[in-house]
């Protein structure tokens, strides 16, 4: 459906990620002023971050006006290998496999710089009868017609609109990493570098598949390997050791690659030769600093408050198994953008949130059935899960597949 354009009003979104600028460029298109606002000071990174380019996805960007001809690598099939090294399924996927900063470099481009504002952090914001007011933490006070809240899992604009709501704890980790191409022996990457392909240890999850190098170079030879392992991890000892550097700082929500003990990468590393097959063991052995991400679900309520919205993973955090993430932000942006052509913002809010309230809560529900089997403890109803989608076949059937939302 094609957006019209709108009376001159002023949005304001917080976050300068892939969801601020999604959410950015399609309230311009829209006709909005916009001005988005990144806390922090310096350009953003997704170190370690392969992500899959959903069709949605791509299709919103086509429908930007972006080019996405070389998005990233095209992959056509998943393998899945038993511990001895030896494959044992195979099914046809055609997929595009990228990475963050490809998608995140595309949309930063796309939106305009003196419009995008970095080093401002969000205090707190204010509602009248007329607008929203965000102050910052330099003291700086902005006015709008609508803010939008685009700032993630630890969102300050979630904060102050549902102060109860927080991420909670799945009951598992990933340790991920992105490898160079041309560090993989000719065999393991003859074995694994042109598929999605998987391992599955008992009640753990290892997966790896190619996407751009760096500046998205996708020449064979200069692009990378995005690898994940699923690991389940108790959260009250287990997590918080995890979390704990070598000065006996425990952080919250995640902790800095360059701070992980190396204790804990060395009990990963020594689980790989354990449990892995040959060609893992070598992937593993390749990894130089490892990013530990603990798993999180968020579900919100709401996603509006008066002339106030969030969306993204401000909204719904889902474990990764389904790769939804920025092709959830994206159909969020595009449905407010929608949502905000006529009339009154308020109004159009609620249409927006009765609108993606339902897909954030299906896509929540998905991730968690698919993800049970990985956690380090489960209810009876988990255990049921668990046995359903912990197969051979039903992982490399339903991991990053979005048919679900449609059928």
């Amino acid at each position: 459906m094609a957006l019209r354009k709108a009376s001159s009003r002023r949005a304001l979104v917080i976050g300068g990620s892939m969801s601020g600028l999604l959410a950015g460029l399609l309230l311009r298109r829209a006709g909005w002023e916009v001005d988005v606002f990144e806390r922090v000071e310096s350009e953003l990174s997704g170190r370690g971050a392969g992500i899959v380019a959903q069709p949605e996805l791509i299709e919103n960007l086509r429908g930007l006006g972006l080019d996405v001809s070389e998005l990233g690598v095209e992959v056509t099939t998943r393998r899945i290998f038993d511990g001895e090294g030896k494959q044992s399924g195979e099914i046809e996927c055609r997929q595009t496999l990228t990475a963050w900063e490809r998608v995140y470099r595309i949309l930063r481009d796309a939106f305009p710089p003196e419009r995008y504002h970095r080093g401002k952090g969000l205090k707190s914001f204010e509602q009248t009868a007329g607008g929203v007011a965000a102050h910052f933490s330099n003291g700086e006070k902005v006015e709008g017609d609508l803010l939008v809240g685009a700032d993630g899992l630890r969102s300050t604009v979630r904060q102050q609109s549902l102060p109860d709501l927080a991420p909670r704890y799945a009951g598992y980790v990933a340790w991920r990493a992105l490898l160079r191409e041309d560090a993989m022996s000719p065999a393991t990457h003859r074995d694994l570098f042109a598929y999605m392909s998987f391992r599955l240890p008992p009640g753990e999850q290892f997966l790896g598949y190619p996407v751009a190098g760096p500046d998205n170079d996708l020449r064979p030879g200069q692009r990378r390997y995005n690898v994940v392992w699923y690991r389940p991890v108790e959260e009250t000892t287990g997590l918080v050791r995890l979390l704990t550097d070598e000065s006996g700082v425990t952080h919250t929500i995640s902790i800095p690659p360059p701070l992980i003990r190396r204790e804990a990468i060395d009990a990963m590393r020594a689980a790989a030769e354990r449990l892995l097959g040959p060609q893992f063991r070598e992937i593993v052995r390749l990894i130089d600093e490892p990013i530990l991400q603990p798993i999180y679900d968020l579900e919100t309520p709401r996603m509006a408050f008066g002339r106030v919205a969030i969306l993204g993973d401000a909204a719904f955090v889902a474990r990764p198994h389904v790769a939804a993430g920025v092709s959830k932000a994206a159909d969020d942006a595009k449905a407010l953008a929608l949502a905000m052509q006529d009339g009154d913002v308020e109004s159009g809010l609620k249409r927006f949130e009765a609108e993606r309230l339902p897909v954030g809560r299906r896509i929540i529900e998905r991730a968690r059935h698919l993800g049970a089997y990985l956690q380090a403890t489960k209810t009876q109803e988990e255990e049921a899960r668990a046995g359903r989608h912990s197969t051979d076949g039903a992982v490399i059937a339903e991991t990053a597949v979005l048919d679900f939302l449609y059928a």
